[in-house]
């Protein structure tokens, strides 16, 4: 998935860049479907990680360790700039970061392991497909028709588009919530997803205290949680509630501990 990851997040940061000089003023400070968020505040946050990207700053012990916190906070900070200086930073720095994201593909860079304070530690030919995730998320899912207020369309997302980001959040499905959510599941859960980006994967207990859940290929449970990919995106990372979009069979009461914990960053 190396190559289609950097096509992935590629192809999502040239359909913002398509949709930016669409909006205009008054919708740059609509509310997003990101909670809290203007729609602004969405570019304001990719500009922002692309920035980090490029040009990591020093580590602050006052940074919060919640990464939702620290998204804020960085979003925070550019509050007061304008729309255009807001937009400037994200055109300035995100072709430089997917150079970044296109030299880690290469040995040795691709399997060296890379913390991301309060998500956890991936390979760095993954952080293509944490980027392909979250500008997927925030354009189609924050921004756009019908949940987010921009009355833009794209076309219909592909499976290229999808499995990236479904890639990363299942590698990090185990990791940003750790032991909290470790302790939801006492049985394998399958998770079967479907349409773009589909994949089957088991959700399989952690061996012990303190160790971590896992993820494998395949069906090897008897409880399923099913929904397409794109809807796991969503309530993946709470936005929309599981239950809207879920079909669980098997011990229902078995996954719903799980899915009610589950939040992906």
């Amino acid at each position: 998935m190396v190559d289609a990851a950097l096509s992935a997040a590629r192809l999502s940061a040239t359909q913002l860049g398509d949709i930016i000089p669409m909006v205009d003023d008054e919708q740059w400070e609509l509310p997003s479907a990101c909670d809290g968020w203007r729609v602004i505040d969405v570019v304001a946050h990719l500009g922002a990680l692309a920035h980090e990207a490029v040009d990591p700053p020093a580590p602050d012990p006052g940074w919060p360790t919640n990464r939702e916190r620290y998204h804020d906070l960085r979003v925070d900070e550019r509050r007061g700039w304008s729309h255009a200086e807001v937009i400037d930073e994200w055109r300035s720095y995100t072709p430089r970061q997917l150079d970044l994201l296109e030299s880690a593909q290469y040995s040795p860079q691709a399997d060296e392991l890379a913390e991301v304070r309060g998500l956890g530690v991936y390979p760095r030919h993954l952080f293509a497909n944490m980027v392909a995730f979250n500008v997927l998320c925030h354009l189609r899912l924050d921004m756009l028709t019908p949940d987010g207020p921009l009355p833009f369309t794209l076309p219909a997302p592909t499976d290229g588009l999808v499995a990236p980001a479904i890639e990363f959040m299942l590698a990090g499905l185990p990791q940003m919530q750790g032991p909290e959510l470790a302790a939801t599941v006492d049985v394998p859960l399958v998770l079967k997803l479907t349409g773009p980006g589909a994949t089957t994967v088991t959700v399989v207990p952690a061996t012990g205290p303190g160790s971590q859940l896992s993820v494998v290929p395949g069906s090897a449970g008897s409880t399923q949680i099913e929904s397409t990919a794109m809807e796991f995106i969503s309530w993946g990372t709470t936005r929309k509630p599981w239950r809207q979009l879920c079909n669980v069979t098997g011990d229902v009461s078995a996954a719903e501990p799980f899915l009610d914990c589950l939040n992906i960053i």
